[in-house]
């Protein structure tokens, strides 16, 4: 096991994809002003947004991802850290794009998702993008957790509009995810069409 990457989602073909895939749904307006990556782990996806964005805040429970993935990133200038859970973090800062917010599922019950999501949805910039890519439902469950993809797209599609969703597997049962993009509608209420 790599010391820089105990995951080894470097290695992992599948984990490779599902992130060029994130980042292709992430950028699909363009390059990002300011993005919040939420769950960095050991930074794969971060490294891989960061030249696409004018400003990141990475958020991690775990102090050892961030410093993994601060390390990765070279510390880049335009990086903000912070070890936080998401359940308890809250800016004034509104985020162009929230990624990888299915760091949700890791939640004690679907009532907590629930009450967590709009605290997410508010950090949202007006018509600003946010992109789940959870593991299904049925796996999750097998993994001890509430619920997965398809509770945490039902809650997002609540307050949020979804405008993409992408089925991502591989040969194993455990390598499945959902990739789904939402969209905030603007202050005026208009669905944006930009990017269609």
């Amino acid at each position: 096991m790599a010391v820089g990457e105990p995951w080894l989602l470097d290695r992992n073909s599948f984990e490779q994809e599902r992130y060029a895939q994130m980042l292709r749904i992430a950028r699909r307006n363009g390059d990002v002003r300011h993005a919040l990556d939420v769950g960095c782990a050991a930074g794969v996806f971060t490294e891989m947004l960061a030249p696409h964005c004018q400003r990141i805040t990475v958020l991690d429970v775990m102090p050892q991802a961030i410093e993994r993935a601060r390390h990765r990133t070279n510390r880049r200038s335009h990086i903000q850290w912070a070890t936080r859970d998401i359940r308890q973090f809250s800016t004034a800062e509104q985020f162009d794009l929230i990624a990888k917010a299915d760091v949700l599922y890791d939640v004690n019950d679907v009532a907590e998702m629930h009450a967590a999501i709009p605290n997410l949805a508010s950090m949202l910039a007006p018509n600003g993008a946010l992109v789940v890519e959870p593991t299904r439902d049925a796996t999750c469950r097998r993994w001890g957790h509430a619920a997965g993809a398809e509770t945490l797209i039902f809650l997002f599609n609540e307050i949020l509009s979804e405008v993409e969703r992408l089925h991502c597997h591989a040969e194993s049962v455990n390598e499945e995810c959902l990739l789904v993009l939402f969209r905030k509608p603007s202050h005026s209420s208009e669905q944006s069409n930009r990017g269609h």
